[in-house]
């Protein structure tokens, strides 16, 4: 796809995107960054929506895995933890802190003792809970440092930029595998014209 291509394809969904109300915004959904995102914390990242209301939205980022074992941040989860067995960064703010994201298994009912609900199957572990009596009732699960921060008015604002697109979130999001490119897939499962964007080189200059 040439830049010309390119620019053409962001502006088209661009004026798709500014249709989208604020209301779009809403816990499980994702954000997913404009390929041409300036700020490096979010380029090419999907976020997905743990809380928000009018005061603020708070997330994680779903695609940026580090190097550290988990048993170095949370040496009581490790063992339970998805591959690949190391912790994500889940965004700028407060990157001492680990937040645990876990599907719960087909049957489990939102409010499962020691989580917190989020969507549908998708829920916050409470750390100081008992692994061993958690764990057979997830799917899975995911460590994070750190997390994706707004102010009141901030994520709408950011929106009105066109820094990202607020689409669905399926389960599988928050435990795709490594290597996934996760940016691109959640894109092109969106269908035209906002799957085109799954092609586009990024770091071209906005009109």
């Amino acid at each position: 796809m040439t830049q010309e291509e390119s620019r053409g394809v962001a502006a088209g969904v661009g004026a798709i995107m500014l249709r989208v109300r604020v209301d779009a915004i809403e816990q499980g959904a994702l954000l997913v960054a404009d390929p041409n995102m300036s700020d490096p914390n979010f380029q090419r990242t999907v976020v997905y929506i743990l809380h928000h209301s009018g005061e603020g939205s708070l997330g994680v980022v779903l695609n940026r895995p580090s190097e550290v074992p988990v048993d170095q941040v949370l040496p009581d989860w490790a063992e339970y933890v998805d591959e690949p067995g190391s912790v994500y960064f889940g965004g700028p703010v407060e990157q001492e802190t680990p937040l645990c994201l876990a599907a719960l298994r087909a049957g489990e009912q939102a409010g499962v003792p020691g989580t917190i609900s989020v969507c549908g199957p998708m829920a916050l572990v409470v750390l100081d809970s008992d692994p061993d009596e958690l764990v057979p009732k997830l799917r899975g699960m995911r460590v994070y440092v750190g997390y994706a921060g707004w102010e009141a008015g901030q994520l709408e604002d950011e929106l009105e930029r066109e820094d990202w697109l607020v689409v669905p979130a399926l389960p599988s999001d928050v435990l795709a595998a490594p290597g996934t490119d996760l940016w691109g897939q959640v894109l092109r499962r969106q269908g035209v014209p906002m799957a085109l964007l799954a092609t586009h080189p990024g770091d071209l200059l906005r009109n």
